[in-house]
């Protein structure tokens, strides 16, 4: 069985009773589980201390796309006209850009010269957009 992030948050009633409610990915998680082929629901359920009905009922939901878990916000991007490269000869030891990329986020403005990891843009931008 996959790793589940953690079981959820627990919550006393006014009743005294206490309840265990998990986020959208931790319900996500278990439905997918019982979506593996030969998996059994009532061993997930078992597996997950969580009832087998209420895992049917986050199936349905699941299947109506209700535990999708929201994407970070994409960011607009403008492409500008290519630089003029000078055609005379070049010089031996002159480094040679391979472009550049101008980001404005209105709060930082972002340049990313040369060839770039698409990993260090991505994780760069997350922290920046937040």
């Amino acid at each position: 069985m996959n790793a589940v992030q953690s079981p959820g948050k627990l919550v006393t009633l006014k009743n005294g009773r206490t309840r265990l409610f998990r986020s959208k990915l931790v319900r996500r998680q278990i439905v997918e589980e019982t979506l593996k082929p030969g998996a059994s629901v009532a061993l997930v359920a078992r597996a997950h201390d969580v009832n087998a009905n209420q895992i049917f009922n986050w199936r349905k939901m699941y299947e109506k796309g209700r535990l999708e878990i929201p994407s970070p916000p994409l960011l607009p991007v403008k492409i500008a006209d290519p630089v003029p490269v000078r055609s005379g000869p070049r010089k031996k030891f002159k480094r040679i850009r391979s472009g550049f990329i101008d980001i404005d986020l209105g709060h930082a403005p972002v340049r990313i010269e040369g060839a770039a990891d698409p990993d260090c843009v991505r994780s760069t931008l997350e922290s920046l957009i937040r």
